[in-house]
């Protein structure tokens, strides 16, 4: 109120203009921080206090040295006086001890509190009850007790570690949790995951080249230097360029040149990787086998065998994704000798073995226990599954209502089928009989049936499925003997072809031109056949060594790949049949065994004695031209193919 009342009288032009004297004075220094200085000059005032101040605090620094109760260190702050104060008499030993404790581990310890004590627990209790109390001494020190909930010390912060203390079992729940942690399926799929990125990026290259996609390669950001280097050769490359074009012409005969000699080298194959693994060293690579609906799956089936013993074998599922190690691993008693994925059900891998045995697998199952086997079955084979296969019964079926069967031949001289129920169990389609040897007769000798069986049976080899009619097939046999046979109907045999003079290892229709199938043997000869003629059409031999597997390609009627022991064979009939169009060494470690055509891709897969199997690139098996065209539309009537 007053300050409004001041505020209010307002100044008269007297005061206004009277003279006011206005004095300054300088108010008292504040001292915010006062640092002594550490050094002094002699000719001070205080210099001789100082001196003798300093001669004092040697003498008792001196005095200290030899002292139990003085440690020369660093201080930099006064310690304030104390709030509280303690006297103890011992000292305290202070040992660190830490661990982790997981949801799963607290659960276990519940659990094992709520079962009742073992009869040693409760001899350890009376035992703990009937001694001594602890003395006053054992009271102050603390001790580490287990909750009854987990692994947790319920205690003072200190720990002491009695010597006359039972020592706790801490290594087995943390063994226990680790092995937890490795085995659990979280992690190993995320470790297949990791696996299958780092693979992509291993075999980036290869796989491109597979598939047939450009290759992806990383840019490179030029330096200001190598910008400038890059101009100057730009001029240098523009003088150059005038100097070329003086010689085009020359060029471009040479051009030609080049051409036309590339043209001579005619197919080749490369390399891209192989699917081995250390599972796999020692085994032969016996069969192959895409999946039906993934192109990237295959199956490959091992056998070892060392002085004429059978040993175990393996069936393993290789995938693009992995080419180092194969995403499933069957381990079987004996040696793989056939592998094929079944049609209507992708995931069923059946499997034959060197004893004559026949198992299922499921893939989808990391469990290596068969689904089915032919153990328990009292028609099961004797004698080596050399091959079997998944045909289907109703081609024209769609979906779920897809039927098949399996069918095997094996060296017990039997060709059976197979019917998948509560457990696997077969009926016999064909018996093949020994046949005599066709002798010319002599005079006075009787007259004999000609090819009259006897009651011992011929070793089955090999039988493929007609690819219209899935009641016809071709079973090959080790007399050399390759029958056509029907699955239907009263008379099983519809005809014998005789040409090969050792076991019939293969046998494959033409998948284009289905009246004509290949055969290859022990007697290093390929021989093509015409279903209507019994005679051999025409019979390729390029090298003395034996012929174990055929393939006729997807893509071409005239094309098929054969392995011998040591090469690899590509057939081109269009181009000549005398020679293979392509003959390459695809093994230098062991003699080759397989053979197979991708189906997405124009690669080549080519198993061998060493348990490996090569992905080969094929190149420069393209399109015949107009003049082949023409001349193979020739060759047509001749070797009997349908125009």
């Amino acid at each position: 109120q007053g300050e409004q009342e001041e505020a209010e009288a307002a100044l008269t032009e007297a005061e206004l203009d009277q003279r006011v004297d206005i004095l300054l004075s300088e108010t008292d220094t504040l001292w915010m921080l006062d640092l002594p200085p550490a050094v002094m000059s002699t000719e001070a005032e205080e210099a001789a206090r100082v001196l003798e101040r300093n001669k004092i605090y040697v003498e008792i620094c001196n005095a200290k040295i030899d002292s139990e109760y003085f440690e020369e260190k660093m201080v930099q702050t006064l310690s304030g006086a104390a709030k509280t104060k303690e006297v103890q008499c011992e000292t305290i030993a202070m040992v660190e001890k830490g661990m982790m404790v997981t949801f799963w581990d607290l659960d276990n310890s519940l659990k094992a509190s709520e079962t009742e004590p073992t009869e040693a627990e409760e001899a350890r209790a009376t035992a703990g009850e009937s001694s001594k109390p602890s003395t006053a001494e054992e009271h102050s020190q603390a001790v580490a007790v287990p909750s009854a909930r987990g692994n947790i010390f319920h205690s003072c912060p200190v720990f002491i570690l009695l010597n006359q203390a039972r020592p706790c079992d801490f290594a087995v729940p943390a063994r226990s949790h680790s092995e937890a942690i490795l085995t659990s399926e979280n992690l190993q799929q995320d470790l297949v995951v990791m696996e299958r990125i780092l693979m992509g990026n291993i075999f980036q290259p290869k796989l491109a080249a597979y598939r047939q996609i450009p290759v992806l390669i990383e840019p490179d950001v030029p330096s200001d230097t190598e910008v400038e280097e890059d101009s100057d050769e730009e001029h240098e490359e523009e003088k150059e360029d005038e100097k070329k074009e003086k010689t085009s012409h020359r060029s471009s005969v040479l051009s030609n040149v080049t051409q036309t000699a590339e043209e001579a080298e005619g197919p080749s194959l490369e390399q891209l990787w192989s699917y081995r693994c250390d599972l796999t060293r020692g085994h032969s690579v016996s069969s192959m086998a895409w999946n039906q609906v993934n192109p990237d799956l295959l199956a490959v089936g091992y056998r070892e065998f060392v002085s004429q013993e059978q040993k175990k074998g393996l069936a393993c599922c290789w995938s693009l994704k992995n080419p180092m190690w194969p995403e499933r691993i069957f381990r079987c008693e004996h040696g793989v000798t056939a592998v094929d994925f079944s049609l209507a059900s992708p995931h069923l891998l059946a499997v034959g073995m060197a004893n004559g045995c026949v198992a299922i697998y499921d893939v989808r199952s990391r469990n290596d226990a068969a689904l089915l086997d032919s153990r328990a079955s009292l028609n099961k084979h004797t004698g080596p599954v050399w091959q079997l296969r998944w045909v289907e019964q109703d081609r024209g079926a769609r979906g779920g209502d897809k039927k098949e069967r399996l069918m095997c031949i094996s060296g017990d001289g039997r060709m059976t089928e197979w019917f998948i129920q509560q457990r696997l169990d077969c009926f016999d389609l064909m018996k093949i009989k020994r046949t005599e040897s066709g002798k010319k007769k002599l005079p006075g000798e009787k007259e004999r049936k000609s090819e009259a069986p006897i009651s011992q049976q011929a070793a089955g080899m090999c039988f493929d499925i007609h690819p219209e009619d899935a009641d016809i097939y071709l079973a090959g046999t080790e007399e050399g003997h390759i029958y056509c046979c029907s699955r239907s109907g009263k008379e099983q045999i519809l005809g014998t072809y005789r040409g090969h003079k050792g076991p019939v290892y293969k046998v494959a229709w033409n998948p284009s031109s289905t009246d004509m199938f290949l055969s290859c043997s022990a007697d290093w000869s390929t021989i093509l056949w015409r279903r209507d003629s019994h005679t051999p059409l025409l019979t390729f031999t390029s090298v003395t060594a034996f012929v174990h597997d055929i393939k006729w390609s997807l893509k071409s009627a005239f094309i098929f790949a054969a392995v011998n022991e040591s090469r690899v064979e590509i057939w081109d009939l269009s181009v000549s049949i005398f020679h293979p169009v392509l003959s390459c060494a695809a093994s230098p470690e062991g003699n080759l065994t397989s053979v197979l055509f991708a189906k997405n891709a124009e690669c080549l897969l080519v198993g061998d004695s060493c348990g490996h199997v090569g992905v080969w690139q094929l190149h420069g098996l393209a399109a015949p031209s107009t003049d082949k065209v023409w001349l193979c539309h020739r060759a047509r009537p001749a070797l009997g193919l349908v125009p």
